[in-house]
């Protein structure tokens, strides 16, 4: 097959290609000239950022028959061959495949033997992440003290999976996402050499498709360059991405913005009748509402804008809005789309969650619109009211004086028979409980989570809503923020956490929960009963001495009714 794809083509061959990584590729280049490589690198961070192109940049530049360079000649036999790969002292490994002890074995097996065509050998594990705990184990030794012929380069998008004792064996760094100015500047470049016409807003719109990786933007902008006719347009890098345009975006808040539902619904349908997905909408929403905030508190700030240009629509619609509204846009989009990405009806939460926006603002402009005439007729019924109150607190004033005479019965608040029986098991356990079987249940506490995690994800769910605040030899208490939460967890998920909880805290086996705002009252409740109690006993045995002191200890009787 003749035809490679861009990403392919365009590989960095040296480190000044690597985009958006300067902080990296100059210390490697000093490092390279100044022959002071270590024996292990860790490469971590988002795909496509040029981690496995940098870690063979290096292994070229090390065995360069020009060596020491900051950058491979790429045109010895040693550069050419470790492009194409025919070199095989330098190996390239897919940890995702071969992530097993064995894989690793072989390879501490033949660390040992010296390169056959090249000064050093160079071993590349991508998505190092992936391999067992059995092969990091069995690759710590040879990657802390690896013979002086063999450079590892370890390579990972999740550096939070690898165990610290690897980690500490490497110097790590860490690529960060490419802007979108730099990802634009690289594909223009590469536009220019073969000659093909793009528009700038198409290729803004493929770097922010690409959400800071370099591989994704060049996939992107081939797949728009088949697309496309002659001049690559912002029309086929939508229809290729999916993403919304612009314009389509300012009419839907515009409409939001004025209360029009329909006019903001019919718009949503057609978006989704040619084909976008309800997900990346909602996506882009947030995107444009954020940028509308941002242009609206800082409007020199233009670089900054993600998902929008700025234009006349979009300053006038800027100076329409409210910042508060903008907020809370944000907060109740966001909310939708977490809920959007596990139904199995997106669309339906995204209609949801356009006509709660324009509600919203209908209710905010309702307030702003009152007129003044209103305002001074709502003030004259306010001042009525005082007036009448005041009589009629004067009318009173005579029946509440006679009546304060009169015992009154105390009234008493009613409490949920749960809340009761909750109240009264929690008090039962705070009168065993103490400070050191909380630390113990606070410092277990995160293993609770991941068993109970392994065990259920609803329950982990569920659970996560609370926090021990109690404990005794037998009890944790949980405090729970939502009643919910705490319901399905004393109902429907009790024996699951009973059965952790006597695994992991070895003693504690049960527990007794409530919410966070029953808790306080509780406490203050058991604080309050134990000084009286301690009152009363103090206040009983001075009356008892002073009546043995008046009659006679012959003469009393003491009895506990």
């Amino acid at each position: 097959m003749a035809y490679q794809a861009l990403y392919r083509v365009w590989r960095p061959q040296q480190l000044k290609d690597v985009v958006g990584q300067e902080h990296i590729t100059k210390t490697l280049q000093n490092a390279l000239l100044q022959q002071k490589l270590s024996h292990a690198y860790l490469f971590s961070g988002p795909r496509g950022t040029g981690k496995t192109s940098a870690a063979k940049i290096i292994a070229k530049a090390i065995n360069c028959e020009k060596a020491p360079v900051a950058e491979p000649c790429n045109e010895c036999s040693a550069c050419v061959g470790i492009t194409t790969g025919s070199i095989v002292d330098v190996i390239e490994i897919d940890a995702a495949s071969n992530n097993g002890v064995d894989e690793i074995r072989d390879i501490r097996d033949k660390v040992k033997f010296a390169p056959s065509e090249v000064r050093y050998k160079v071993y590349i594990i991508d998505e190092v992440h992936m391999l067992s705990t059995g092969a990091f184990n069995a690759l710590l030794k040879t990657l802390e003290e690896p013979p002086g012929h063999v450079l590892f380069i370890l390579a990972t998008t999740e550096p939070h999976k690898i165990p610290l004792t690897i980690i500490s064996r490497c110097q790590r760094f860490d690529f960060k996402r490419i802007t979108n100015q730099a990802i634009v500047s690289r594909m223009r470049y590469i536009l220019e050499h073969d000659s093909v016409s793009a528009e700038e807003e198409a290729l803004f719109m493929i770097a922010r498709a690409a959400e800071g990786g370099m591989r994704d933007a060049l996939s992107l902008l081939d797949q728009a360059i088949s697309f496309a006719d002659e001049t690559l347009q912002l029309e086929d890098v939508l229809a290729v991405t999916g993403a919304v345009s612009q314009q389509a975006l300012t009419d839907v808040v515009a409409s939001i913005e004025v209360g029009d539902t329909l006019q903001a619904l019919q718009l949503l349908e057609k978006l989704l009748q040619d084909g976008k997905d309800p997900v990346r909408f909602v996506e882009d929403l947030i995107y444009y509402f954020r940028d509308l905030l941002l242009y609206k508190n800082a409007p020199a700030a233009e670089d900054l804008l993600e998902r929008a240009k700025v234009d006349e629509h979009f300053k006038q619609l800027s100076s329409k809005v409210e910042g508060a509204w903008l907020y809370s846009a944000i907060e109740s989009l966001n909310a939708s789309q977490q809920e959007m990405k596990w139904s199995a009806h997106p669309k339906i939460f995204l209609e949801l969650a356009l006509l709660k926006l324009v509600n919203q603002q209908v209710r905010e402009n309702g307030a702003s619109t009152i007129s003044s005439t209103e305002v001074e007729e709502l003030k004259k019924r306010v001042v009525l009211l005082e007036k009448r109150l005041e009589n009629a607190q004067a009318v009173h004033v005579s029946n509440a004086t006679e009546e304060s005479q009169v015992p009154k019965q105390r009234r008493v608040k009613k409490v949920p028979a749960q809340a009761r029986t909750s109240s009264a098991r929690v008090k039962e356990t705070l009168k065993e409980a103490d400070k050191r079987h909380l630390q113990v249940v606070t410092s277990r506490w995160g293993d609770v989570m991941e068993r109970i995690k392994t065990k259920s994800v609803p329950a982990h769910a569920w659970l996560s809503d609370c926090k021990p605040v109690a404990a005794s030899s037998a009890t944790v208490v949980l405090a729970f923020q939502n009643e919910m939460h705490r319901d399905m967890m004393d109902t429907k998920f009790r024996e699951v956490l009973e059965l952790i909880l006597t695994d992991t805290l070895n003693g504690q086996t049960t527990f007794a929960t409530l919410l966070q705002t029953h808790w306080e009252q509780v406490k203050e409740e058991y604080v309050a009963e134990q000084k009286g109690s301690s009152n009363e006993t103090n206040e009983s045995d001075s009356l008892i001495e002073e009546a043995v002191k008046l009659v006679g200890e012959d003469f009393i009787e003491i009895s506990d009714s």
